[in-house]
């Protein structure tokens, strides 16, 4: 279902505001009857246009207060290290998005940890033991005016 039209951009765009809309709700925003917008969501959901649905947490009500986005170069391009790295970040629960990336470094993390001594345990006791690594560089949020994951 590669061909959206603009009542599934509609649709999309409504979902991704709001991923618990009725679909009663969902129907008047769109401009379609409920039973067409049932069918539609349906189908984007099928051709997996539409992956799944998440609840949105607040990082302070559990317990995270430091977001870090740290980029990692590797020792060698080659895939076994690719996945051996890809491997350690899927288990390390501080790591909320891992990136393979173009640019002078193989990959972007996006890091979520409690304090800035957690991120440091994560950074020396995770990242910097692993033999894959060559380089980290960290840069901490300050501030997030515009976050569309939220």
């Amino acid at each position: 279902m590669s061909d959206l039209d603009a009542t599934d951009g509609r649709i999309l765009r409504e979902l991704s505001r709001d991923g618990r809309i009725s679909n009663l709700a969902l129907a008047e925003r769109v401009g379609l009857s409920p039973s067409a917008c049932l069918r539609r969501v349906a189908a984007l959901e099928k051709s997996g246009v539409i992956r799944g649905y998440r609840a949105v947490l607040s990082p302070e009500k559990t317990g995270i207060g430091f977001t870090a986005y740290v980029t990692v170069g590797l020792n060698a391009h080659t895939k076994s290290m690719q996945e051996a790295f890809e491997r350690a970040m899927a288990r390390a629960p501080e790591v909320r998005e891992c990136h393979n990336i173009t640019g002078n470094v193989e990959y972007l993390l996006r890091i979520e940890a409690a304090d800035l001594a957690a991120f440091k345990h994560f950074h020396t006791e995770v990242l910097g033991t692993l033999p894959q690594v060559n380089a980290i560089t960290s840069y901490v949020v300050m501030g997030s005016p515009k976050d569309e994951r939220a």
